[in-house]
């Protein structure tokens, strides 16, 4: 017996936008706070140039460049006191804006039985996975398995994703771009098969390596976000990605508001691939993924 394709269940407008940055008004006006209390945040944001928005910045954004929903992302904190007020704003945004957002909480796995707590108390809430999870790249070692099991078992059990920062091994260094590298994360995805994961920014070039065929079989249950793409591969990538991994596994993300949304989606717009794809890319994928149906 065959069965429709998966799209006609879903919405074929909707622009959905994989992986964008919010943080509470009280981060934005404290911002000087936040970079002497953590060394990550510091990396990333010491610069005055590097933006900080709020919930309700990103929907403005997307009110102006026709994007429908936004998976907003808190920060990668390194201690779990900080991931749990980060995970409260992140709360309240999804739901003063359910139709627009869908939100994604930040955890530490060595805080232990709090971690899972949290984040059974943000699935509570209507999280849909954690991210952008940004751990050292030891922690993800066998050796710290017993810390990632519990959290693994939840997400997987409930359906949830979990969104990996990812950086190449090779090119230009910029602030933030860590060692969480293909040569990193492929043994996890490899231990935890029935995971969903998404690798940001391409997974640092990881597409590349699943012209191995035991890759690719190892890739199965994850996808690849575009965030920060323009500033990292020229657009030819696309091409090259649809054509070794298939469209199904590639989700548009602009890592606003590091990149506008409108360049993101330009890029994508511009494109010449099939409409199917582009489709698939701007939001069917993300639709299917994150069981989101109707609008």
């Amino acid at each position: 017996m065959s069965h429709l394709p998966f799209y006609l269940c879903y919405n074929p407008s909707v622009v959905i936008d994989s992986h964008t940055h919010v943080f509470s008004p009280e981060v934005v006006r404290n911002r000087e706070r936040y970079i002497q209390a953590d060394e990550g945040f510091a990396a990333l944001y010491s610069r005055p140039s590097a933006r900080l928005v709020t919930a309700d910045e990103l929907v403005e954004s997307m009110d102006k460049n026709g994007i429908d929903m936004s998976v907003a992302c808190a920060f990668g904190w390194g201690r779990q006191e900080l991931c749990n007020k980060a995970n409260e704003y992140i709360l309240e945004s999804i739901a003063r804006y359910p139709q627009r957002l869908i939100g994604l909480a930040t955890l530490q796995p060595e805080a232990g039985d709090s971690a899972l707590y949290e984040l059974e108390h943000c699935v509570k809430g209507g999280i849909k996975g954690i991210g952008e999870m940004r751990p050292p790249a030891a922690s993800l070692d066998t050796a710290f398995d017993s810390l990632w099991t519990p959290i693994v078992k939840f997400l997987i059990e409930r359906g949830l994703i979990c969104l990996f920062h990812t950086s190449e091994t090779v090119g230009h260094p910029y602030p933030g771009k860590g060692d969480l590298t293909p040569q990193v994360l492929y043994p996890f995805i490899s231990r935890f098969p029935g995971l969903k994961i998404i690798l940001a920014h391409w997974g640092g070039g990881m597409p590349f390596y699943a012209l191995m065929p035991e890759v690719k079989i190892n890739l199965n249950s994850t996808w690849f976000d575009t965030a920060a793409s323009s500033f990292l591969y020229n657009p030819a990538i696309y091409g090259q990605a649809i054509d070794i991994i298939g469209a199904e596994h590639i989700l548009f993300g602009s890592d606003y508001p590091l990149i506008s949304q409108s360049r993101a989606l330009g890029e994508i717009q511009s494109l010449n691939i099939l409409p199917e794809h582009r489709k698939r890319i701007l939001g069917l994928n993300a639709q299917k993924l994150l069981e989101i149906t109707g609008g």
